[in-house]
Formats: C-alpha cells, sequence, structure tokens
C-alpha cells in the first residue's frame, strides 16, 4: 500500500504549484480598475507624528486619567466660586466711604452733646433746701440741718401731687454733682443756705436726707453728704479747665424750674469773668462764661464738656431787665475752685 506524504520533499514542486495556483487565480478574477491599482502602487503609511507621545500615554494613561480628573475638579470649583460668590476685588476707599454712610443712614451716631448728658447724668442729684426765717444761714459742719429721710422726718404727709413749696416755705431747687466715691455732692451755698432741713434725689430715684459738710462762701460752693447712698452711686470726672478755650462746646445739666433733669448746650464764651450779685453783696471771680441755657434750678449743676468731664458748676445768670430767666450769659465757678471745699486737690 502506498504511503502518503505529509510533507513536500521538493521545493520546486511546491513553488511550481502555487505558480500554477496564484495564476488560475488571476485569470479567474477581475481586472483591478486604476484607483485600486494606484493603491497598491503606493508606498505604506508613515507612522503619525505623536506616535510616541501616544505610546507614552498608554503607558500612564492610570496617571493621566487621574491627573485629569483632578483638573476638571478644580475648573469646576472655580467657576462655583465665581459665579455664587463673585471675583474678589480690592476693596477702595470709595467702598468704605460708603458703607459708612449707608451705616450712618440707617442708624445715626449721637451727637456729642448726648454722649456727654449720658456720661454724667448718673451723678446728676436733685437739691432741695427746705426753708427756715430768712437771714439765718448753715455755718459750719456742727451747724448742719437735721439728719432726717424726708419720708420719715414726723411731717405731716403733702397731698399727693401737691409741690414741697406749697408746704413748706422758702424751698430751693438746685441741683448737685456727686464728685467723691464716698458720695460728696458738690452744690452752690446759695441753694442750701439757712435750710432747716436737705433733700436728695439720686439719678437712680433713690431719695435721701442731706447736711453741709464744707462750705466756700467766696466761690459761693457746698459740698453735701447724703444719709443714704445708691447701690451703683456713680461720680463724676473731673477736669482742670487749664486748657479750656473760648468756643469750646459745653452742656449745662440740671433743674431749670424744677424740670429735669434738663440738658442746655452751647460753647464757653469766656473765662476769668467777674460778677457781683444783684445785691452787690458778693463779687465771684475767675468764672467761666457760657451761653448753654440756664435758670434758677439750674444752680449748683455741672457745666461738662463734650467728654463728660465737669470743668465748672453753675452759679449764676445775666439778664439786664432783672428778671430771673436766661439771657445768653451764664457763669460757671472752675472746678478747681471746689478742691478747698473738699479738703483736697482735684488735679
Amino acid at each position: 500500500m502506498k504511503r502518503v506524504a505529509l510533507y513536500s520533499k521538493s521545493g520546486r514542486t511546491q513553488s511550481a504549484a502555487s505558480t500554477q495556483t496564484v495564476a488560475a487565480t488571476q485569470a479567474a478574477a477581475p481586472p483591478p480598475s486604476s484607483a485600486a491599482a494606484a493603491a497598491a502602487q503606493s508606498p505604506p503609511p508613515r507612522p503619525r507624528r505623536f506616535a510616541r507621545l501616544r505610546n507614552a500615554a498608554g503607558r500612564h494613561r492610570g496617571l493621566l486619567l487621574f491627573v485629569g480628573g483632578m483638573a476638571a475638579v478644580l475648573a469646576g470649583l472655580q467657576i462655583d466660586r465665581h459665579y455664587i460668590s463673585g471675583a474678589p476685588r480690592e476693596i477702595t476707599q470709595r467702598d468704605i466711604d460708603q458703607a459708612v454712610r449707608t451705616s450712618l443712614e440707617k442708624k445715626p451716631l449721637p451727637s456729642q452733646a448726648t454722649k456727654a448728658a449720658m456720661a454724667i447724668g448718673p451723678s446728676i442729684v436733685r437739691v432741695l433746701g427746705h426753708g427756715m426765717p430768712d437771714g439765718e444761714e448753715v455755718k459750719s459742719k456742727a451747724a448742719k440741718p437735721p439728719l432726717t429721710d424726708p419720708k420719715k422726718d414726723g411731717n405731716k404727709a403733702r397731698p399727693k401731687g401737691q409741690a414741697e413749696s406749697e408746704t413748706e416755705e422758702n424751698t430751693a431747687i438746685g441741683t448737685g454733682v456727686v464728685i467723691t466715691e464716698r458720695g460728696d455732692i458738690l452744690t452752690n451755698l446759695h441753694v442750701v443756705a439757712g435750710s432747716r432741713r436737705i433733700t436728695l434725689t439720686f439719678a437712680d430715684g433713690t431719695e435721701a436726707g442731706a447736711y453741709v459738710v464744707a462750705m466756700e462762701p467766696e466761690h459761693d460752693l457746698a459740698v453735701l453728704r447724703a444719709t443714704k447712698l445708691p447701690d451703683d452711686l456713680q461720680p463724676a470726672t473731673l477736669r482742670s479747665t487749664g486748657d479750656l478755650a473760648p468756643g469750646d462746646e459745653v452742656i449745662a445739666v440740671g433743674f431749670p424750674f424744677g424740670f429735669g433733669p434738663s440738658v442746655s448746650s452751647g460753647v464757653v464764651s469766656g473765662l476769668k469773668r467777674e460778677f457781683r450779685s444783684p445785691k452787690g453783696e458778693k463779687l465771684l471771680t475767675n468764672l467761666i462764661q457760657f451761653d448753654a441755657a440756664a435758670n434758677p434750678g439750674n444752680s449748683g449743676g455741672p457745666l461738662v464738656t463734650m467728654e463728660g468731664e465737669v470743668v465748672g458748676i453753675v452759679t449764676a445768670i445775666v439778664n439786664p431787665s432783672g428778671a430771673r430767666v436766661f439771657a445768653g450769659v451764664g457763669f460757671a465757678v472752675p472746678i478747681e475752685n471746689a478742691a478747698g471745699a473738699i479738703g483736697v486737690p482735684p488735679f
């Protein structure tokens, strides 16, 4: 039995057979077109310019995807910040001025006079000197008025709504200012001189009796001490008049005609003035002249700077007509003159 060869032993025989097969195939196929012939004759395409980059990208594909994702996230955040909060810009002086103007339009700041009145308010005291026969005066601490509480002095109670001046003769209304933590109160001597008793009303409504502890008649000053003090007593801040000048703004605080505490504003009109009482009995010197309104009841009250500091004690007004009302000229005793009255220099 004849064996079948698995492989050809002759290359020639296989090549001839292959040649015959290709020739037969070409004979059976239709002739190629001119385009196909041109394509067959054209050289193979060259590698692209960025082949190396593509190869590198393929090798580091994971890293590139991570970097690209992070860039996209950051770009998204930047876009959101731009549209939500706006791009940051430099703040100019115009922006600041506009913000301040808008704030002031919504809530105006208090005036200097208002701030000064708020600062001195807790130290203001209403002083009542209840009468005694004319010509008698309190001359020393030993001759002080009786220490009586106006609510428990044993006097007949006055009808509700009736003023004290209607139940007791020669009642003087004036003003005082607390000047020490122990409760010393500075006022005018003429407010309490000749009084049988003195009563005080503090800023918080506390009422108490009082007596004279020191006097300076040459400056029309008296120092009172209350029999009872408020828990939150606030003494005023005193200021030297050494740098005070005409034109400086001041306020006068007191109880004009019993109304108050009332505040009036003005300026310092002059310094080192002299004043003689209408009856010519007393000459006061080295006075501060001011034009803030003051009337009977302001006596003993403080003359206050715009910083809320006391520079004087209101003591007199001048009216050429003789009427006891303000005509534009008031006088205050400089606060330095209170040093002798309280026993220690305030500055």
